[in-house]
């Protein structure tokens, strides 16, 4: 069995790597977001939105504490701007079932 801070990291690596497949392996279908510009409930659309935005992740930190994952990182909005931010990946079954960020989003809203 994988370690949770070991399934973040492959969804990220996933995700940086445009394998949309394997990211999408690492979520519950159930799998919710929330952040400061909006929300998401499923995988499927989770991953429809993160095929479009193809963001790239800069880990800088990663705490855990049982079933939660704490990731500090950079964003790479697809050149739009590079943001610093916290996410907070919940876990249940050994896949992500929730994800919470938090971030300044002046520098996205301005561009």
């Amino acid at each position: 069995m994988k370690s949770q801070e070991a399934i973040v990291q492959t969804f990220l690596n996933a995700l940086n790597n445009e394998d949309f497949k394997t990211a999408k392996s690492c979520l519950n279908d159930d799998f919710s977001f929330t952040g400061p510009l909006g929300e998401r409930n499923g995988a499927d659309q989770y991953i429809g939105d993160m095929e479009k935005m193809k963001f790239k992740y800069e880990i800088e930190k990663v705490f855990s504490n049982d079933d939660e994952v704490c990731v500090i990182y950079k964003i790479d909005m697809s050149g739009k701007a590079k943001i610093t931010t916290c996410g907070l990946y919940k876990l249940e079954n050994n896949k992500l079932s929730s994800l919470n960020v938090i971030f300044d989003p002046r520098p996205v809203l301005q561009k």
